[in-house]
Order: C-alpha cells, then structure tokens, then sequence
C-alpha cells in the first residue's frame, strides 16, 4: 500500500477545483491522511490602482475553505460523517504568483501527494494564460493528481483500468511501481502502453519509408516483449497487466487511447525538464494532463516518494 500521509489541496473556489476536492477528500479518507485546503492570494492579480480592490482577511477565507468541506461526502462516495473525522488543516497565503506558493507550502509542509484541478486550456488561451496546474506538475517537490474539469463527471469513479505510458526510462519504471501498488489496492488491471513516434527524418523518405514500422515491420512484437520484460523486472505488487503499442505522438495519443479504452486513472512519470529544455521541448506529462479524460497521477522519479521503502 502506498504511504500517504499529506495531502495537499490548493483552491482557487471555482468549479474545476471544487471537483478535485472530492478526490481529494475520498484519498485523505482512504489513506487516513491529514488534509490540507490552501488558497493562494494572487497579488496584482488585477489592477493595484482600483480603489475598489481589496483584499479579503485571513479569518474570511479560511472559513470560505472551511464552507469546502462542509457537509460535502465527496459527491457520495464517502460514508456518512466519514468528513467530520478526517485531520483538515486550512491555509491562506499571498504570492505574486500560485504555483511557487503551492510548491513552497508542499515543500514546508512535507506533502505526500497534491490533489488540484486543471482547466485543460490548449492554444493561445494557454499560451496567454499559462497553468498553474502545469507549472505545480513540473516543480512540486511530491507527486501530483491532476483532475480535469468534466460537466459529465464530478465525482470519483471507480479505479478498474489503470493506463501507464512506457518509455523504458527509470523514471517510468518508478510510475510503474507507483501503478502497480494501486491495481493492488482497488483490483484494478493495468494498461502498459509504448508509443513508437511516427516522425522520420526526410532522409528516410527516399527509402520509401514513412514510419518506423516500414523499416522494422516486427517492432510491435519486439516492443510488446520489451514491455514484458520491464513489467517483470520492475518491483510492486503482483497484479495483470496487457500490453499496447501504437504509432503517434506521445502527448496527444496518450490521452486518445485512453479515452478509447476506458482508463480510470493515468500513471505517468516527468523527466523534470526546466529552463530552456522545457521550453525548447515541452513535456509529454504536461500535454497528457491538460488532454486527458480522467485523472492523472504524476510520479516524481528525482522527488518525494509515495511507494514504501522494500517495495517488491
């Protein structure tokens, strides 16, 4: 079983974050962790010359958090009364910024595991915008749960297929233990999935070859046995598991095969990339999070982990 001791949620009292509390509230209940509720106070959010701004007291929005968990049974999932009984601890903050004041709280606090809502923005809204979903992904010192906001869904479903994006990387075998502990616990199956990158370079085409397939027509089955092999030698709990390959591109067909079949919850790992790299190459965690249809847990391979010690 994972060890989660902390749980972290960061609100801004809209919506999409509001659903994440109830995953955040189910896995406090199922890990008997102590909940933390944090609002950050975004200075110069708007404009500092409005006389009409105003920023409201400490007391005002602790009990605007405190309002959160009130009579809420993570939209039914929870027994009654079960709410009443976990540790909630309530923060408020001010930072010119969200994202470096979550991470901060995450890092003061020893937080296990951050629990937040995304609005799956895409193009020049996000580019304009940015995320701070993204940004708490790509610097929390802990793994992340990111829940993006669905009008079809807003309470915990059931944990039955669990996908995990394989790049044969240490990194993705730390998500794999992670994943494996969960199937565990909830008797879920999970989904191995190896994308083979379907970009050649122009070079090739003169060959005729287009993709990676037509110059090694059994690198499904090659790649199949790979992700065997990685299966068994990478520790955690026994559970099945079937193996998929597919041609595309990583961060956009992650989150298609998932939608495709069914996955209750993505485990994936980020390579930490900053600075420069990260703006140069993105991140396919980033890209899977803000598409996916259901919650993705990112696992922090260089970080705080969730999995015991002597797993496997």
């Amino acid at each position: 079983m994972l060890t989660i001791r902390k749980i972290l949620f960061p609100t801004d009292f809209s919506d999409t974050s509001e659903r994440a509390l109830n995953y955040a509230l189910f896995l406090a209940h199922q890990y008997g962790a102590e909940l933390h509720l944090l609002h950050v106070e975004v200075l110069y959010d708007e404009d500092p010359h409005n006389p009409k701004r105003h920023f409201p007291d400490t007391e005002t929005i602790l009990e605007r958090l405190r309002a959160l968990t009130r009579n809420n049974d993570a939209g039914g999932q929870l027994p009654e009364g079960a709410v009443d009984r976990l540790d909630i601890r309530y923060a408020h903050r001010r930072n010119i910024s969200a994202a470096p004041a979550i991470v901060e709280y995450a890092a003061e606090e020893a937080i296990d595991l951050i629990v937040m809502g995304t609005h799956g923005r895409r193009g020049l809204r996000r580019l304009l915008l940015g995320s701070v979903a993204e940004e708490v992904v790509r610097t929390a010192p802990c793994p992340v749960l990111t829940v993006r906001a669905r009008r079809d869904e807003d309470t915990p479903r059931p944990v039955r297929h669990i996908l995990v994006p394989i790049d044969f990387s240490q990194h993705a075998r730390e998500a794999l233990t992670v994943a494996r502990e969960i199937a565990a616990q909830y008797g879920a199956r999970l989904q191995l999935l190896h994308v083979l990158e379907e970009v050649l370079h122009p070079a090739f085409y003169n060959f005729g070859a287009t993709s990676l397939k037509d110059l090694m027509p059994d690198i499904e089955e090659k790649a199949t046995e790979a992700m065997k092999k990685f299966f068994r030698e990478t520790p955690g709990a026994e559970v099945e598991a079937s193996y998929h390959v597919i041609e595309g591109h990583a961060g956009r067909d992650i989150a298609a095969f998932a939608e495709k079949h069914a996955s209750d919850l993505i485990v994936i790992s980020t390579h930490g990339l900053t600075g420069l790299e990260h703006l140069l190459l993105g991140s396919v965690t980033e890209k899977v999070a803000r598409r996916a249809p259901c919650p993705v847990l990112v696992v922090k391979a260089f970080r705080r982990s969730i999995v015991p010690s002597g797993t496997g």
